[in-house]
């Protein structure tokens, strides 16, 4: 264990969990789970079981440091300022240059910091067998995650020989975001598993690797001046002149000693709010209800997060997302959550005020601070106060007010 180390990946914005997730605040800075601690906190407390504590890094923008150091507990040298997103490749070049400074004979997990694992003694199982396999064959080692539907969001690994759970495996290809087709063909192959975004390898292999594979992405990150003064100086100006490219493309697909470990404990990216959905809690009309206290009748398949100071009464609501944050009630059908990004975009455009409503006219009344978002309702009426809120069909509305 006292050659493992960390570096948990939190630079991204997470804007498909909108509003909730915004820039100043991202997803990994949330408790989306209703269970008290944020996403960033659950995957530093996983890490700690394999890790040293004082061996586990965060690569975050430098806007979100205090952040990161207020949520994880770590200190403030464990946190690695990017200052600019490039994506994954450069991040793990900068990690992997000064943690093989600090200790040659580093592993490294390279982990997301918003990602869902429920089983977490099976995944610190499987660690163990990433960091056997990438010592043992000087291998770049990914978790393959076993597919449970025809998904075409995520990206797929195929592997050699049969598929035994928790056994590392040889990559045979990746395959990036594939249509539906392919996915459904993949899936009843049996040899393609989910690409979870979750890596271990040595630092002397993958920085062999990007040598081999990124020459000049790596001489950018060749420097003496890391775990000193001038460190942070010298990054800087090593992203500003990098490119930005994926370490997925950038050495996954060229390196021929890649392996995966063949896993099933509990993952989900947790990239939607349909995915928060199937890990939720839900009551026995599949609302999944997180955050405030509810009074819900003729309402089923609905997914609600609402400040825990809310008393939420719903209707006759349906099959629909309703989040609400401090500037931004969202209430739409779960079916298009894919829009979910436009829909930010309309409320941040400065030419469209007050509530906004698509493919359907419903009474709305917000407390002053705040603006709707609504889609898909019509004929509903919907009363947001600082302590409650309302979202029923104008027909019983009418009813229990007369």
């Amino acid at each position: 264990m006292k050659n493992n180390y960390a570096v948990i990946m939190a630079g991204g914005i997470g804007s498909r969990f909108w509003p909730m997730s915004t820039e100043e605040r991202p997803k990994q800075f949330l408790d989306v789970l209703g269970k008290g601690k944020t996403l960033i906190r659950m995957t530093a407390d996983r890490l700690r079981k394999v890790v040293p504590e004082n061996q586990i890094y965060v690569m975050t923008n430098a806007k979100y440091a205090d952040l990161v150091q207020e949520q994880t507990g770590l200190h403030s040298s464990q946190i690695l300022k990017e200052p600019m997103m490039k994506n994954t490749a450069p991040c793990i070049a900068y990690a992997a240059h000064k943690i093989y400074q600090l200790n040659p004979e580093a592993n490294l997990i390279v982990a997301p910091s918003d990602h869902l694992i429920a089983l977490e003694d099976e995944f610190v199982s499987i660690i163990e067998t990433a960091i056997d396999t990438a010592v043992k064959n000087d291998a770049i080692v990914t978790l393959g995650i076993k597919p449970s539907r025809p998904d075409t969001g995520y990206g797929y690994i195929q592997f050699e020989g049969d598929a035994v759970l928790g056994e590392p495996k040889k990559v045979k290809r990746f395959t990036e975001k594939p249509d539906l087709e392919n996915a459904k063909r993949f899936l009843d192959s049996g040899d393609f598993y989910w690409n979870s975004g979750i890596f271990i390898w040595s630092c002397e292999t993958i920085l062999g690797a990007l040598k081999m594979y990124q020459p000049e992405l790596n001489a950018h990150f060749t420097s003496e001046l890391y775990n000193g003064d001038k460190e942070q100086e010298f990054v800087n100006s090593a992203f500003e002149a990098c490119e930005s490219i994926s370490v997925d493309y950038a050495i996954l697909e060229h390196a021929n000693n890649v392996h995966v470990v063949l896993s099933d404990f509990g993952w989900s990216d947790l990239g939607t709010w349909g995915s928060l959905y199937t890990h939720l809690q839900q009551d026995q009309n599949g609302n999944a209800l997180v955050g405030g206290t509810f009074d819900v009748h003729e309402s089923t398949g609905n997914i609600v997060h609402l400040p825990s100071n809310k008393l939420a009464y719903l209707h006759g609501l349906n099959d629909c997302i309703v989040v609400e944050s401090d500037k931004v009630l969202m209430v739409i059908q779960k079916e298009n959550e894919q829009l979910i990004k436009e829909y930010s975009k309309m409320m941040k455009d400065p030419a469209k005020s007050g509530n906004i409503q698509l493919d359907g006219q419903s009474s709305i009344s917000m407390s002053p601070s705040k603006r709707a978002l609504v889609q898909g309702l019509s004929d509903y009426v919907i009363v947001e106060e600082s302590d409650r809120l309302i979202i029923a069909t104008k027909a019983f509305f009418d009813q229990i007010n007369n």
